[in-house]
């Protein structure tokens, strides 16, 4: 096993590790009052934990770093640094957000009592920056580890439950917040800087 490969897996694997306890921690954080919550995206949720699954599966891993022959001893060394950059990246944007959120973060799709239409920090990029760096974690493991065919279901998987629980909190915040939120969703992506997609249940106006 090539070094770099070796060095690349340890360190997703500490950002695995952050990730999951910076979710725990904030789990156990005193919360805002629950004012209004739509238990659909739990099946969104499943989606995504399904494709974590498969990226982590051992039966699923490649047999070798790179798909191709190695023939620059630097190549495998500038691979591990950007899967690094990538996975160590996302959990930061997670971080970031979930700090940018406080007491309003949950896992269930909720509006709280004094809720806040959050537009600054990684709000500014795209309106979903947890599911973006949820994603990059995805990619930056997949791409280490996972056969691509199992790799391509993963992501489908993980775009389809990113997808529903988008429509429901943003269904939930344009209940909220009306034409703010509208005006928020037309000027900033649901979920990939530079690109608009149809996340929500309908556009604005």
């Amino acid at each position: 096993m090539h070094l770099a490969y070796k060095a690349a897996f340890y360190a997703i694997l500490g950002c695995w590790f952050v990730f999951l306890v910076s979710f725990a921690v904030r789990e156990h954080k005193p919360r805002a009052r629950e004012r209004k919550r739509d238990r659909t995206a739990v099946i969104g949720m499943a989606l995504q934990f399904v494709s974590y699954f498969i990226v982590w599966y051992p039966p699923l891993f490649r047999q070798q770093f790179l798909p191709f022959a190695i023939h620059s001893p630097a190549l495998p060394w500038i691979i591990a640094g950007f899967l690094i950059a990538m996975g160590a990246g996302s959990v930061w944007l997670v971080d970031a957000a979930s700090r940018r959120l406080g007491k309003q973060w949950a896992l269930a799709a909720r509006v709280v009592e004094g809720h806040a239409l959050i537009q600054d920090g990684p709000y500014r990029l795209v309106r979903n920056p947890i599911y973006l760096g949820m994603l990059g974690l995805l990619l930056a493991t997949g791409l280490l580890l996972t056969r691509w065919l199992p790799l391509a279901i993963a992501l489908a998987l993980f775009v389809a439950g990113t997808r529903i629980r988008i429509r429901v909190e943003e269904g939930l915040l344009r209940e909220a917040f009306g034409t703010h939120h509208d005006q928020y969703a037309r000027r900033v992506p649901a979920l990939i800087p530079g690109i608009h997609r149809k996340f929500s249940r309908r556009n604005a106006a």
